[in-house]
């Protein structure tokens, strides 16, 4: 009697540590399925509808931050990694072509950092000058540095709507990178240069161009090719 209560117990630790292993292991992504998908439909802070997405609750998003993704470049890992926040319009446009491609390369893993609060802020005064009204955080700083040589500028725009560079690179949202062996192989927006708007409807040939752009940069990573060249893989 006694060795069957045993062998029922151990079953019934085992179910649960296994079904505890699942939960854990969809957590990042149900939770980015959530935050993602409670915006549907809702407004922007200019009025405009944001836009609708259905997200498979297996996705391959994981939470990260600047700070670990920093030690991960250094330790020389490879991975992709997806630089967004949840109402950014833009981010929303591409975010299901990222998603596809990277079921379709066998990706199961894209690092995810909100910039929403990472993020150094500069304006133009009154007399154009730039100015800081918020510094970004070591760790983003740190991310600058290294990957300097992918990201995009920093510019703001005068009255006249012309650029003024600050002399910073920047991450914007989206910026999607490919790091091979802690070195930024693959870069990309993932928006087609035909789209304008963050909310306006996307055209098939708008989504075609926005998952090649992406499926492109991350291939490098899949394949795990550490002299990937980013014209050969696409």
């Amino acid at each position: 009697m006694k060795k069957k209560i045993i062998i029922v117990l151990f079953s019934i630790i085992t179910i649960l540590g296994i079904s505890g292993c699942k939960v854990k292991e969809n957590t990042d992504a149900l939770k980015f399925k959530e935050e993602y998908e409670s915006l549907n439909d809702t407004k922007s802070n200019s009025g405009k509808t944001i836009r609708t997405l259905s997200i498979g609750k297996n996705n391959p998003i994981k939470y990260s931050s600047d700070e670990e993704i920093v030690k991960m470049i250094k330790n020389k890992k490879t991975f992709v990694v997806y630089f967004g926040f949840a109402s950014c319009p833009w981010c929303r446009s591409i975010l299901p072509n990222l998603l596809k491609a990277a079921s379709d390369l066998n990706l199961n893993t894209i690092y995810y950092v909100d910039v929403t609060n990472i993020r150094d802020v500069m304006k133009l005064d009154e007399e154009e000058k730039i100015i800081t009204e918020k510094k970004g955080t070591d760790g983003y700083n740190e991310l600058l540095k290294l990957l300097d040589d992918v990201l995009e500028n920093y510019t703001l725009k005068n009255t006249k709507d012309e650029e003024i560079p600050t002399g910073k690179k920047r991450i914007y949202a989206p910026n999607i990178v490919s790091i091979v062996n802690g070195k930024a192989e693959g870069f990309t927006t993932g928006i087609s240069e035909e789209q304008t708007d963050g909310y306006m409807q996307l055209t098939d040939k708008m989504n075609q161009d926005s998952y090649n752009s992406i499926k492109c940069n991350i291939r490098c990573v899949t394949n795990k090719n550490s002299k990937c060249s980013l014209k050969s893989m696409c």
